[in-house]
């Protein structure tokens, strides 16, 4: 290992199934990054996974556990994780997905297939050092919860206006960009949203966007057990204390190798 367990800096490695997600995702969490206590990057881009109703066979490559997991989803989640939380104990693994609406009855069984991926591979001291975390229904919705930057990249006629409920509680969000804004190209377009879409704007409301709440949860408690003057400052700007957040993400946070310090509500 090339840092001690009291590191100050460390950094988030993200496995992630999209290519706007690729390309810019760690734009959106930028705020994390603007604190200087860490660094955000995508480390593999991966196929969406669904859960697997065949047989599967052993997976000879991993010793020391008993779970059984695709070849493909050694090759692809588990050996990169690993290799890149072994290289120092001050990374972090983020593992995101979209959860589109009709996949949302299934969520135990993904969360279930990619968690099997993860810990398959990982170590005992490495496993609280990567999670899994949703985008509800996919990364277009949080566009809907901060219109202002959509409007400043297609000018829109009318502009756009911010979504009254909570956007993750919406069907198809692209789809409804699509039709309000014809020529919206999700890649290209979605850079540029990325670079302006306000985090704290979207987060500013304590009961909606539980999901995207808890994947930031899970970064702050990463870092406030390297670094507790973040802390308060983040937990308070993305209302992590009294904040709708997933159970899955409170159970992750409970794992990281510090003692949580919020205890926000589930949903």
């Amino acid at each position: 290992m090339n840092a001690s367990a009291d590191c100050t800096f460390i950094r988030f490695g993200l496995l992630v199934t999209g290519v706007g997600e690729a390309q810019a995702l760690p734009e959106l969490l930028r705020p994390l990054a603007a604190t200087g206590l860490c660094h955000i990057h995508v480390i593999r881009r991966i196929t969406q996974r669904n859960p697997r109703k065949e047989q599967i066979r052993p997976q000879p490559m991993i010793t020391g556990t008993q779970q059984r997991i695709p070849d493909r989803d050694f090759e692809e989640i588990g050996a990169p994780a690993r290799a890149f939380l072994a290289a120092d104990r001050g990374h972090f693994v983020l593992l995101i997905d979209d959860l589109e609406h009709d996949r949302r009855s299934i969520i135990e069984h993904v969360f279930e297939r990619y968690g099997n991926a993860l810990n398959a591979a990982l170590r005992d001291e490495q496993r609280g050092r990567a999670a899994v975390h949703f985008l509800v229904p996919m990364l277009e919705a949080y566009y809907f919860a901060h219109t202002d930057a959509v409007n400043a990249v297609l000018n829109p006629t009318p502009p756009l206006t911010d979504y009254p409920a909570d956007v993750e509680a919406m069907r198809h969000p692209k789809g409804e960009l699509k039709q309000r804004i014809p020529g919206f190209d999700e890649v290209a377009h979605g850079v540029q949203i990325l670079s302006r879409l306000d985090l704290d704007h979207i987060l500013a409301r304590a009961d909606t966007c539980a999901s995207l709440r808890g994947l930031i949860a899970w970064c702050v408690a990463a870092l406030r057990c390297h670094v507790h003057a973040a802390y308060h400052d983040l937990e308070t700007r993305f209302c992590l204390s009294n904040g709708v957040m997933l159970t899955h993400a409170r159970n992750q946070i409970a794992a990281v190798p510090c003692p949580p310090m919020f205890d926000p509500p589930a949903v």
